[in-house]
């Protein structure tokens, strides 16, 4: 089972107060099939896993702790783990916790940090409680901000995926008031670059970006705000001339549903809840949260820490094994993807400079 041209995947725990210690116990035990396709490694704590293991009725000598990612034998149930930190195992579920809030950070940041080694092909991570992170000191708005920190980028974007279809933000977590001052030509630009980006890399150049309004109706010529006008509209002009298809902006009551129906699959939201409600009310378990921008790909599942139920053994896998499946698709090729991207990037930082600097006229 331990094929090399397999891609190694970091699991990173999660917040082990919450499912994510025992959707990784049943994704890894009860999913022989990923073994084919990637080489999972968990960056965690041991004790916290072999108490899900045993919750979930299996043999908590099942995880095998290692040095490395390298020393991962990657067998039918067994769970190769990378100990970060000490041991979390009496923490208890359900309950806010700073030492596990500082975990799940750790976690992410050990995990970064074997990519960045080249160690690891992708990430892959398991539910994080963003009030319990802040608490143990790490103070990011969620996973996505971690991950660009560590890996030193300033252009990314949290796109929603089920199949063919990519929802990606504008801004993220925010209030509505910052993310209605973060929809701004410059952050516009970059996301629409970066969609671009990936979907060349995927071979979609042509395929339209549908991008939708930030306002009701997508303002509706100004009735209802200004901000589609004067800001969507204007960046969605710039992208076509850069030879990015976008369209909009559009009322996203009508794009979104077109996009679910497969008449779109890049779709550009504006915040937080005007992508992820409806994606989460119509995909559920079926979507993936992937982060654009990366060296190296990352894929999450599109859940929280379920408080409520951890502890319990009722927790589904089933998203983390789709995320899972999704990066060892993914990995292989995002090479290609970063390269485009860090490409787009830089022909934008050559406009913009010729713009700064304007020759002198003949």
């Amino acid at each position: 089972m331990n094929d090399p041209q397999v891609p190694t995947l970091a699991l990173t725990l999660g917040d082990v107060a919450g499912i994510g210690p025992e959707i990784t116990a049943r994704t890894l035990l009860h999913h022989d099939e990923l073994r084919g396709v990637s080489r999972p490694v968990v960056i965690g704590d041991a004790e916290a896993v072999r108490r899900a293991v045993a919750l979930i009725g299996e043999d908590p000598a099942a995880v095998r702790v290692v040095d490395s990612p390298r020393d991962a034998g990657n067998e039918p149930g067994t769970i190769d783990l990378v100990q970060d930190g000490p041991s979390l195992g009496a923490v208890p579920y359900g309950e806010l916790s700073a030492a596990a809030g500082d975990g799940s950070a750790r976690f992410v940041k050990r995990a970064c940090a074997l990519a960045r080694e080249g160690l690891v092909d992708g990430i892959v991570t398991a539910p994080l409680n963003k009030a319990a992170m802040h608490a143990g000191g790490h103070l990011w708005p969620g996973h996505t901000e971690l991950l660009a920190h560590e890996f030193g980028v300033e252009n990314f974007s949290l796109v929603l995926s089920a199949g063919e279809l990519y929802f990606f933000h504008l801004t993220t977590h925010v209030s509505l008031t910052e993310a209605i001052a973060g929809v701004s030509p410059a952050r516009t630009d970059n996301v629409l670059r970066l969609v671009g980006s990936f979907a060349r890399a995927l071979g979609l150049p042509e395929e339209p970006i549908g991008v939708a309004g930030l306002n009701p109706h997508a303002g509706e010529n100004r009735l209802f705000g200004d901000e589609d006008a004067d800001v969507l509209a204007p960046a969605v002009e710039r992208a076509n001339a850069a030879g990015i298809r976008a369209v909009g902006p559009l009322p996203a009551d009508a794009l979104i549903p077109a996009a679910v129906r497969g008449a779109w699959k890049f779709v550009v939201v504006c915040y937080h809840d005007q992508g992820h409600a409806p994606f989460k009310a119509v995909y559920g378990d079926d979507g993936v949260n992937i982060t654009v921008g990366l060296p190296v790909v990352r894929v999450s599942v599109d859940h929280g820490t379920a408080f409520d139920i951890a502890g319990k053994g009722v927790a589904r896998e089933a998203s983390l094994v789709l995320a899972t499946r999704r990066a060892a698709e993914l990995a292989p090729g995002w090479g290609q993807v970063w390269r485009t991207a860090q490409a787009g990037e830089s022909a934008a930082a050559s406009a913009a400079a010729a713009v700064e600097r304007p020759g002198t006229a003949s």
